[in-house]
């Protein structure tokens, strides 16, 4: 059995399918993961097993383990599912395939299961690099996967998205639609509040949010502000929504949608949520002006607002 020889200063890197996929695990999970994550090399054996001991992680993080603590979180962590989305499918797959724990060590190992490999090692480009002692000592699950996020947006600074979309990656909203946090107040004060503070006192990103409401009357998009400056440099969210410095591509879909004709404010909601049924409704309302189908009885913003309204998505 060979130990890991983990420095604190190690970049691991983290599949961008894991990063942003859905899944809830525990702050000691995460750990593990990280852990893991931190030992692997370009050239491991398929049936590797990796050896993980209690004593490094709490080197590293000043918080102590006990054997009942990791077995409890393996055996849970073996059960989880994570789920990562493309534009082709839904994949629902597990992380390992064994987990061994050996005898008065203090340690144990963890086979990688052969589906989840590609997610280890065929990064290629799509990786975000993390600093492992940053992850491990935040002490909140959400802060360990914000900062993970966090990371892999860094170069985006202003980041808005989807709130039901958040809360998804961050196991918020289970399979069923359950939300844990529908109630703006207690997500920030249990969840956002304490990844901020803990993400900016202890790792290399600095981190802000901003909740707002987007043609609509509860909130439905936050808005990440990531930078790797000191605090005392950061000028948050000192304008409205509209005026954020929203990233290239974001900024690209906003004014495709403006050029129609349609509001900044709808252009926005549409941009965040429904960019890829804008596209499709306007392609197919121009193709039916060109074939005849179609005979506009209004303007073409007015036009595709009825759509939108018709289908229930504003």
């Amino acid at each position: 059995m060979e130990l890991l020889d983990v420095s604190a200063d190690k970049k691991i890197m983290m599949s961008n399918s894991i990063t942003s996929g859905r899944f809830d695990v525990t702050a000691c999970q995460l750990d593990i993961l990280f852990m893991l994550l931190s030992s692997l090399e370009k050239n491991d054996a398929v049936d590797k097993e990796y050896i993980i001991s209690a004593l490094d992680i709490e080197a590293l993080t000043k918080k102590k383990w006990n054997y009942q603590q990791l077995r409890k979180s393996t055996e849970d962590f073996g059960s989880r599912m994570f789920e990562i989305e493309d534009e082709k499918s839904l994949k629902q797959i597990w992380l390992w395939s064994k987990v061994e724990y050996y005898h008065n060590t203090g340690a144990f190992g963890v086979l990688i299961n052969p589906i989840a490999r590609q997610y280890f090692f065929e990064l290629k480009d799509n990786f975000t690099s993390l600093q492992l002692k940053s992850v491990l000592n935040c002490t909140s699950k959400y802060a360990k996967r914000l900062y993970s996020i966090a990371c892999q947006y860094r170069n985006m600074k202003f980041n808005p998205m989807p709130l039901d979309e958040f809360k998804k990656m961050l196991g918020l909203i289970d399979k069923n639609g359950k939300d844990t946090y529908e109630n703006a107040t207690a997500l920030k004060k249990n969840v956002l509040d304490v990844a901020k503070k803990q993400i900016n006192e202890n790792t290399d990103i600095r981190f802000d949010y901003k909740l707002t409401k987007v043609r609509s009357r509860s909130y439905n998009t936050i808005h990440l502000y990531i930078d790797s400056l000191k605090p005392e440099q950061l000028k948050l969210f000192a304008s409205d929504v509209p005026n954020f410095e929203i990233n290239p591509e974001m900024q690209r879909r906003i004014k495709h949608i403006e050029a129609s004709g349609l509001s900044p404010e709808i252009a926005q909601l549409w941009a965040l949520k429904y960019y890829k049924e804008f596209v499709a409704e306007k392609n197919n309302l121009l193709e039916g002006i060109a074939n005849k189908k179609i005979t506009l009885t209004k303007d073409i913003p007015s036009y595709l607002r009825g759509v939108f309204n018709k289908k229930g998505w504003v």
